[in-house]
Parts: structure tokens; sequence; C-alpha cells
């Protein structure tokens, strides 16, 4: 647990100095906030819903999660330090877990930057808190399966874009899911949809806290997380 909080607090201030990570942040609030503005102040002031302004802020985590975990291993291998890291007494899965935490830590720091917006329509109206605060509940989960996909895209390669865009297609190919059968009905549609990244998410904007849909985040997490331990710990014994 030390060595993994170790791990965890290095990476925390390797994003808060990276270039990366502030671009990252910058693009996420300036794209969130041109789209609450179009979406509440422009078309629809008369409603004071969040979940209206989420739906289209929502897309912009696939751009920004690629960014945020690209260097995650992948600066590791380019720099040589997977070597020092890997004959550290840390065991993979501390190193790991370790990176991982420090993911979720920035992920909060991105739903404390959404919140800002139903804060500020509680000023013209009445909002459905339950919903607001399971919307970002949900947010986290989805972000956490999400932030694990993109780390193992960074186990792929010593190259951070080609980490990155490795995690942006992974992300759309879960988020697309359930477009790939098209709107037919079809068998390959019903077995499809379950597994699409924002189907699950939709129950916590409608205040409804699912066990189902919170496994599905935590079972897709773990086993990228568990493919990126397998991918480090096959590059240890080369």
């Amino acid at each position: 647990m030390r060595r993994m909080m170790a791990v965890c607090n290095k990476e925390l201030q390797a994003y808060f100095l990276s270039p990366t990570s502030y671009f990252a942040f910058a693009v996420y609030v300036l794209m969130t906030s041109l789209l609450f503005y179009s979406s509440f102040v422009y078309y629809q002031p008369s409603i004071v819903d969040y979940r209206l302004v989420l739906g289209d802020t929502l897309s912009m985590l696939l751009f920004v999660v690629p960014l945020l975990t690209m260097r995650l291993v992948a600066e590791e291998f380019r720099q040589g330090t997977d070597e020092l890291l890997l004959t550290s007494p840390a065991r993979v899965t501390e190193i790991i877990f370790g990176k991982y935490l420090a993911s979720l830590a920035i992920l909060v720091v991105l739903i404390l930057c959404s919140l800002v917006y139903p804060l500020i329509m509680s000023f013209f109206g009445e909002l459905d808190l339950t919903s607001v605060w399971l919307s970002a509940l949900g947010l986290f989960f989805l972000g956490s399966s999400m932030m694990a996909i993109g780390l193992f895209a960074s186990t792929l390669s010593q190259h951070q874009m080609v980490s990155a865009v490795a995690g942006f297609i992974i992300l759309l190919v879960f988020w697309m899911l359930d477009s790939f059968a098209g709107n037919t009905g079809s068998t390959l549609q019903q077995w499809l949809d379950p597994f699409a990244l924002t189907n699950r998410f939709d129950s916590f904007t409608k205040g409804v806290l699912s066990g189902p849909d919170i496994l599905y985040y935590v079972t897709l997490s773990g086993v990228f997380l568990l493919l990126s331990i397998q991918i480090v710990e096959r590059k240890r014994w080369r």
C-alpha cells in the first residue's frame, strides 16, 4: 500500500508539472463552457435541468482522457525509467494501481469543474439535487473505466501520441458499441447495448442508483487494469 501511494504521489506531481495536463484541462473547461452556454444560456434558459447540459459535455471525455493517460506508462518506456521501476521492490500491480489512483484524482478535479454548471443553474431555478449528485457519481464511474482504458493504451507503446490515439480508438469503440448494429432491434444490437459506455450512464442521470451499472464500470476498469498489468509483467521478464 505504501509503495502504491508513493507511485501515486509521483504521478500526481508529474501531472501538475506536465504542460499536456494543463492543455487537456483547458480544452475540457473551454469546450464544456461553450456547450453549457449554447445548451442553457442560448437555446433553453427556461429549462433548469442539469441532464441537458451534461449530455452535451460528456463526449469531451473521449478527447481529454487519452491526453491525460497517454504518458502514464509510455513515458516510463521512452525514458527507460521503466527498468528502474520494474527492478524496484514495488510489484507491477502496485505500480499500475498507483498510476491509476493518480488518474482518478485528476478525474475528481475534472468532475469538480463540471459541478460549476449546476451551481450556476441553481441561481435560475430549482434543481433536482438527487439527479445532480448521482450524475456526478455516474460521471466518476464512467470516467474511472475510461481512465483504465487509457492506462491500458499507455502500456502499448513508448510513444505518447500513439498511446493517445490507441486510447481514443478503444474508447470510441466502447462509446459507439450500440450503434454498430444500427437501430434495428436485432439480436446483435440487443447483445451490444449493455456494453456501450454511455448506455450504463443514463440511469445515473435519471436519479437511479443501479448495481448492475456500477458493476459494469468496475468490471470494465478491472479488466483493463489486469490487461495493463499483464503487458508490463511480460516486458519485465523479456
